[in-house]
């Protein structure tokens, strides 16, 4: 028992360095997907909630397909059917656009019950002060509506924390392909999925505990966010 154990932690220093890619690649794709999913869902919520019945239907439909659908099969299709088409992506790339897509999809709906839990008065008193539609829009509704919809979005990057261990399907290098390399090579399953559960929530409990700072920093007096998580 101790023998084998010391064999595991010679073969897990020996192995660092893979380890060490893997969770850059898996911050990575946290950190984008949450940034740039994010800046993706502001138009997509605004076409939602202001645009034109066009706009309302292809906004609407892009986040009901992309919502109905695994991210699993999202990936595959983005890895293995763009090729098909002529667009060679690799792993990574291919990994950063379905995590993107998936997660500006399910940001934008957060963002949408941000918006409605703004009161109408608010958009009309804008208005009557001489604001157009969309000054509206984006100097009074889009604050107020990003503080509300926090406690949501603070999940998604919870969420996505843990997803990024799909694009170990898609041969992207991330954490948790990392350990199944190393279980693979030294069989010492136990041992290494014990270890990186205990990163993945260590990671998960850091992110936490600095999107409940952002909670209270944002927080608008006298409204209760919990109920929104």
């Amino acid at each position: 028992m101790f023998e084998n154990l010391m064999i595991f932690f010679a073969k897990l220093v020996e192995y660092m360095p893979n380890f060490g890619h893997g969770l850059y690649l898996t911050l990575l794709l946290t950190v984008l997907s949450g940034v740039v999913g994010f800046l993706a869902s502001v138009p997509l919520v605004l076409a939602i909630l202001y645009g034109s019945k066009f706009s309302k239907a292809l906004a609407g439909s892009f986040v009901s397909l992309i919502r109905g659908t695994p991210l699993l099969v999202q990936l595959f299709f983005i890895y293995f059917g763009f090729p098909a088409i002529g667009i060679r992506v690799t792993p990574i790339t291919a990994a950063i656009i379905g995590f993107v897509l998936n997660s500006s999809a399910y940001q934008a709906e957060y963002l949408k019950g941000g918006f409605l839990a703004i009161s109408k008065e608010q958009y009309e008193a804008s208005l009557s002060l001489g604001m157009t539609k969309w000054q509206t829009v984006f100097f009074v509704l889009i604050p107020q509506a990003f503080r509300f919809a926090l406690p949501s979005l603070s999940n998604e990057i919870i969420y996505l924390v843990k997803y990024t261990s799909v694009a170990y399907i898609i041969q992207v290098p991330e954490l948790f392909a990392q350990a199944k390399y190393f279980a693979s090579d030294t069989f010492f399953y136990v041992h290494i999925f014990i270890i990186i559960g205990i990163v993945y929530l260590l990671m998960v409990w850091l992110i936490s505990n600095l999107m409940d700072y952002l909670e209270k920093h944002y927080y608008i007096p006298g409204f209760d966010m919990s109920h929104l998580k």
